[in-house]
């Protein structure tokens, strides 16, 4: 069966890869968000929420035994080793599922989000790479101003991801997203008719 076009979604903390897959969605695409598989996986209940707790204790969890994602971004964005046994347990389990899901996408293309692409890029199988782009500065006022963090936890945030030029560097189409809403959903309107007409070209 012929699979549809993989595209990569991707960009910093605060660069707008959300209102992009919204926009996509809004268009009827399939999006896959790394992000959701990641929240599925650590519920209460399932082996990868066990496995986070044998390794980093009881801790990590709030009043009603789910994970306090608060409080384990906390440790492992401190600590290099930490946050790659966190890596270790959840990476293989998210790619894993984000794969069954492409393949079972329909229309000639699905996007999948994945926050973490220029340092996991070999990890998935995708034949183009679209970066949600914006400067430095304005991603840090963005995220400031959205979840309330302290100037340290954001600067222990960008310096744990893979810096702008990493990103730009695996990128096959860039949005710069410093202008309006309207700005970002005419840019996805365009790439979504080159993604189009690739992926039923791919099919073909």
């Amino acid at each position: 069966m012929n699979q549809p076009l993989r595209i990569g979604l991707t960009g910093g903390i605060g660069s707008g890869k959300s209102a992009a897959s919204r926009e996509f969605a809004r268009l009827g695409v399939a999006v896959i968000d790394t992000d959701v598989i990641a929240r599925e996986l650590v519920r209460p209940g399932q082996p990868a929420l066990a496995e986070i707790v044998a390794h980093f204790g009881n801790g990590i969890l709030d009043e009603n035994d789910q994970l306090d994602r608060t409080r384990l971004r906390r440790t492992v964005f401190s600590d290099p080793a930490a946050r790659r046994q966190l890596e270790s347990i959840l990476h293989p389990r998210i790619r894993a599922r984000a794969d069954a899901l492409a393949r079972e996408a329909k229309g000639p293309y699905c996007v999948l989000v994945i926050p973490l692409l220029a340092e996991n890029e070999d990890d998935y199988a995708l034949d183009r790479i679209l970066v949600i782009d914006v400067p430095e500065e304005l991603q840090r006022q963005r995220i400031a101003a959205r979840d309330g963090l302290p100037d340290n936890e954001v600067e222990a945030i960008l310096a744990a991801q893979a810096d702008r030029a990493q990103r730009l560097a695996i990128a096959d189409d860039v949005i710069v997203n410093d202008h309006s809403p309207e700005h970002l959903r005419r840019e996805i309107e365009r790439l979504h008719q080159l993604y189009r007409a690739a992926g039923r070209s791919h099919k073909a």
